[in-house]
């Protein structure tokens, strides 16, 4: 199973710090998600972020950064968008409808499904039952391609498993561990990283 670390949906002082520390800890995928953040401020974390891993590193606007620094792909946030031009290997999406993945699957390294469980940081509830996700497995929906989103923790990781998720996205249970106003020490951060990549194995 895949642990995918997404970012904050701010910048913040002592996140290319963190970030970095993430990857010599082993961070497979970041998924960079700053909404409606304008493109210099992630070039500037991109710059101080290790060149080295840039192939980990995916995009969620601004898609002109995956072809400047050589990121490893973008992701689409609706499941309608087209593919920009030029853009033909490592797209990722994201979608709450269990219908749309078998289709969306055919085109993406892999597809975010969300929302399995309240958000932990900006309130989005869970739109989708135990039940749904069930019966979505027993069809072959969810497999290696589909990643579960939302809501997602340390607890929640084994439940993922059963269902047969390749991948968990983990953002607001690391996150949620280190307070950008008061807090310049993030041990207690990469510490929960590492239970995170035991528990996914």
């Amino acid at each position: 199973m895949k642990l995918v670390i997404m970012t904050q949906p701010t910048y913040f002082v002592e996140e290319d710090k963190i970030l970095t520390a993430l990857f010599d800890e082993g961070m497979d995928i970041l998924h960079i998600n700053k909404p409606e953040s304008e493109p210099l401020y992630a070039e500037r974390l991109l710059s101080l972020l290790p060149k080295g891993e840039y192939d980990r590193m995916v995009v969620h606007q601004h898609y002109y950064l995956k072809q400047e620094y050589d990121l490893r792909g973008i992701h689409i946030d609706s499941p309608e968008a087209p593919v920009p031009d030029g853009f033909r290997r490592h797209v990722t999406r994201s979608t709450s409808n269990i219908s749309d993945l078998k289709e969306m699957k055919k085109n993406c390294d892999y597809v975010m499904l969300h929302s399995l469980f309240d958000s932990l940081h900006d309130g989005v509830k869970a739109s989708l039952t135990m039940a749904e996700m069930e019966e979505a497995r027993r069809r072959g929906l969810i497999d290696k391609k589909v990643y579960a989103l939302g809501g997602m923790s340390i607890e929640s990781i084994q439940m993922a498993k059963d269902l047969g998720f390749g991948g968990v996205v983990i953002c607001g249970d690391l996150w949620n561990r280190f307070s950008i106003q008061h807090e310049i020490n993030f041990h207690e951060l990469i510490n929960h990283f590492k239970a995170l990549k035991k528990a996914v194995g």
